[in-house]
């Protein structure tokens, strides 16, 4: 019953994204030059706060021209038949 709450309060059905970066290899190709040092920003439940975090930590870093941040969509992995609806990003 407290999920059923929760989902009422975030305005509906919960997208996970999760937001991560690290050093880039090669700028033509997504290779991380270390994993142990990728930076896992975290998991948010919607896209407008998956891309305000993307955002802020790529600025934080707009002076290194390997690092990189992507958003991925974890709800469209974790339930790929579904993931994709009514999803803004």
């Amino acid at each position: 019953m407290a999920s059923k709450d929760k989902s009422k309060k975030t305005g509906g059905k919960q997208l996970l994204h999760l937001v991560f970066g690290g050093e880039l290899m090669d700028l033509d190709k997504i290779e991380f030059s270390d994993l142990k040092k990728l930076d896992i920003v975290g998991i948010y439940p919607n896209y407008a706060q998956a891309y305000d975090a993307w955002k802020d930590a790529a600025q934080r870093t707009v002076d290194d021209a390997h690092m990189r941040y992507f958003i991925v969509h974890l709800h469209r992995l974790l339930d790929p038949e579904h993931g994709a609806e009514g999803s803004a990003g």
